[in-house]
């Protein structure tokens, strides 16, 4: 999985996925401070910071519910909420429990969209940003007219 650090996105924007749980349901990645991910104004670049985000919540949903599922990145939002300076780092994790939870909704109901929220934090331990993560998750098999059909009477 750490291969995933020499990926065009990640290697550019330097940041590094420093750990990932057996389980793969913690996901740490860090992003220290360079002049090439530098804004104008001397701090990490917004569009890094939401790098750093994107593709995580995903990769532990995708390993734990497994190929009958289909999940995507669907939307997310971004706080800036001071100014990020050095090395940042951020911890994404799902609990055993929401995953569970997760795919029975989805055993019943065929789809959803789920919200995460990750904190950026500093070397002090602040959070620099909010990232509020939307991630789709279907069975594979999944009818879509049948479920239109079963909605139209609502």
């Amino acid at each position: 999985m750490k291969l995933i650090n020499w990926w065009p996105p990640m290697l550019g924007t330097g940041i590094s996925l420093k750990n990932v749980s057996k389980d793969f349901r913690t996901f740490e990645v860090v992003m220290k401070l360079r002049w090439y991910n530098r804004n104008l104004v001397g701090i990490h670049y917004g569009g890094s910071l939401y790098s750093m985000c994107d593709p995580w919540y995903m990769f532990i949903l995708m390993a734990n519910l497994g190929s009958e599922y289909k999940v995507m990145d669907k939307g997310a939002s971004i706080r800036y909420v001071k100014p990020g300076k050095g090395t940042l780092r951020c911890t994404f994790y799902i609990s055993e429990d929401k995953i569970r939870e997760i795919k029975e909704e989805i055993d019943q109901i065929g789809k959803n969209d789920y919200t995460f929220l990750c904190e950026v934090t500093n070397e002090e331990g602040e959070v620099v940003t909010e990232v509020e993560k939307i991630v789709y998750v279907r069975k594979k098999d999944f009818d879509f007219e049948k479920f239109e059909t079963m909605n139209r009477g609502k």
